[in-house]
């Protein structure tokens, strides 16, 4: 007999966006770093959790991270405490919503990934040569997808810097002050503690950047990522569907006709951007908004 509960979590995941999943995933983690512990602990065994962070964190030292490699993209999905993914999880949230208003669901995955693994890597590359950290460096272990969600924040405020926010207390506040914030914070921070945590921060706010400036130069660095995740996904896949195809019985468009629909279409996007830098989200009408939306899902 099935568990409605369980079938209706099911459901939600199925029928959730890229930003969904991600936070499932998340949020499936915690609990199972938890669950787990706790089993454990019944059993009379101490530090389940514990040791599982442990081989999910990511380690700076390297003769560590050489014998647990997985701890790369493991750790940009683990917390330890509530705080800690209920804050990650808002802020992935609050910047997801507004990638993904503007770019597609593949790309925010992408940069949920790169932004971890940048951040992953400036954290072992700091410990590693800076002598501030020799001292901490065995046995420093970073975890989290703060890296990762301050790339969705940062590309998200690179891509429509002048997207209007309404903040409690505070109004209307373009998105790029509140990027900056964020970022400035965690420069000021490395020195108040959790160094480890900030310079990963700083690398997926890099990343979240540099993805913007690649793309909007025609380079979508996040393309290898997408590609390797459809690998494994069909690869996995245990049903094949098959590819119904429909021949539309009328005339065939031309690769004139479809290259001048499609230089056409990016006009009207690129119109409406110029629209939001300039005066903002909410002055987009309803046609504008579904032309967003539609190409958000291409």
């Amino acid at each position: 007999m099935t568990n409605p509960f369980i079938e209706d979590i099911k459901r939600q995941y199925k029928s959730g966006s890229a930003l969904i999943k991600l936070m499932f995933i998340n949020v499936a983690m915690f609990f199972l770093v938890h669950i787990v512990g706790l089993f454990l602990w019944l059993f009379g065994i101490a530090g389940g959790s514990e040791l599982m962070v442990y081989w999910l964190a990511l380690p700076a030292d390297l003769g560590d991270l050489i014998t647990k490699p997985w701890s790369l993209i493991s750790y940009m999905f683990l917390h330890e405490s509530l705080m800690h993914i209920l804050m990650n999880m808002l802020v992935l949230y609050f910047g997801g919503q507004i990638f993904l208003q503007f770019l597609n669901q593949k790309k925010l995955v992408g940069v949920y990934v790169l932004g971890g693994l940048a951040g992953g890597l400036l954290y072992i590359i700091s410990f590693n040569i800076f002598p501030v950290f020799e001292n901490v460096l065995q046995g420093s272990l970073a975890l989290g997808a703060s890296a990762s969600v301050m790339a969705v924040l940062v590309a998200a405020a690179t891509y429509v810097p002048n997207f209007v926010v309404r903040l409690v207390f505070l109004g209307n506040v373009k998105l790029k002050y509140i990027a900056l914030v964020y970022v400035v914070l965690d420069v000021i921070s490395i020195r108040q503690g959790n160094a480890g945590g900030h310079i990963a921060h700083i690398g997926g706010a890099l990343l979240g950047f540099l993805f913007v400036k690649q793309l909007q130069s025609g380079n979508d660095i996040t393309a290898f990522v997408t590609q390797l995740l459809d690998y494994f996904k069909a690869l996995f896949s245990s049903k094949r569907k098959m590819k119904v195809v429909y021949k539309n019985p009328g005339k065939t468009k031309t690769d004139y006709d479809y290259n001048a629909q499609k230089k056409a279409n990016q006009q009207k996007i690129d119109a409406i951007l110029d629209k939001i830098a300039k005066s903002g989200y909410d002055s987009l009408t309803g046609e504008e908004k579904a032309i967003l939306f539609d190409a958000s899902k291409r």
